[in-house]
């Protein structure tokens, strides 16, 4: 598709990876949603690239469904709907204080997971009310996975599996949703400076960019928008999830 003039939705949007395609979304002429469950984050980003803020909980239906909502009133109906809300954790299955804390492992998966399909089922909904464009497309959704669903570290079995989850969702609903011309498209990102590791020592970074193969450091959230552009503008990508991740494999720890 074309995405000068789309109307695109970010779960996300206020830092990270979803703020920077928010930008590149918005610099190649889309009309950008921002939603995050930070709304001073998701002001800031949408006042910066002249688009719409929407404070939004991925794992609550009814806030999805009016975020939404308020987008299709401001926008139109979204041609793209990016998912990049999400959190990190890392927490042993037996720790020195007792087995892995259930409502942990319970809180990735549901932000995770369960908020991604929330967001996919209900914009699925909306886009395939939308008139067609060139070869019968309505739409595109991307979703947010990570290398860690392949290669998942000691103290990740909340993340790893939260992120397995969305790169297997993502061939049945490109299945089911083909005949409404929606794309299910996932990306992986490997090791990306986000927020994440803002606090980080100088040598807890070194230590990261040493397993690093080409290019040798972490990856820019930019990288990760300019991959959203491609699949979203390549009808031919759908079903898979593309890692973008310079080759690198987790080490068990």
């Amino acid at each position: 598709m074309k995405i000068s003039g789309i109307a695109a939705v970010i779960t996300g949007g206020g830092s990270g990876i979803g703020a920077a395609t928010a930008r590149h979304l918005a610099a190649l002429g889309a009309k950008v949603t921002v939603l995050d469950v930070n709304k001073d984050n998701a002001e800031a980003v949408a006042k910066e690239i002249g688009g719409l803020a929407q404070l939004c909980d991925v794992t609550d239906a009814g806030s999805v469904q009016a975020a939404l909502a308020a987008a299709t009133a401001k926008h139109g109906g979204a041609r793209l709907v990016v998912n990049c809300a999400g959190i990190a954790t890392a927490s042993r299955i037996l720790t020195r204080d007792g087995p892995h804390d259930l409502e942990l492992f319970k809180r990735v998966i549901n932000i995770n997971l369960i908020g991604s399909f929330n967001v996919l089922r209900l914009a699925a909904d909306e886009m395939s009310k939308l008139p067609e464009m060139d070869e019968g497309e309505r739409g595109c959704i991307v979703n947010t996975a990570s290398v860690a669903a392949y290669e998942g570290q000691i103290g990740q079995a909340a993340y790893s599996a939260s992120k397995g989850g969305i790169a297997a969702l993502t061939l049945p609903a490109a299945r089911e949703l083909s005949k409404f011309g929606i794309r299910v498209v996932t990306m992986a990102p490997g090791l990306i400076w986000t927020p994440l590791f803002a606090n980080l020592s100088p040598d807890a970074v070194e230590s990261l960019n040493a397993t690093t193969l080409f290019p040798h450091r972490l990856g820019k959230p930019e990288e990760l928008a300019h991959l959203i552009q491609h699949i979203a503008e390549n009808i031919l990508i759908n079903g898979e999830v593309i890692r973008a991740d310079g080759a690198i494999r987790l080490a068990p720890k």
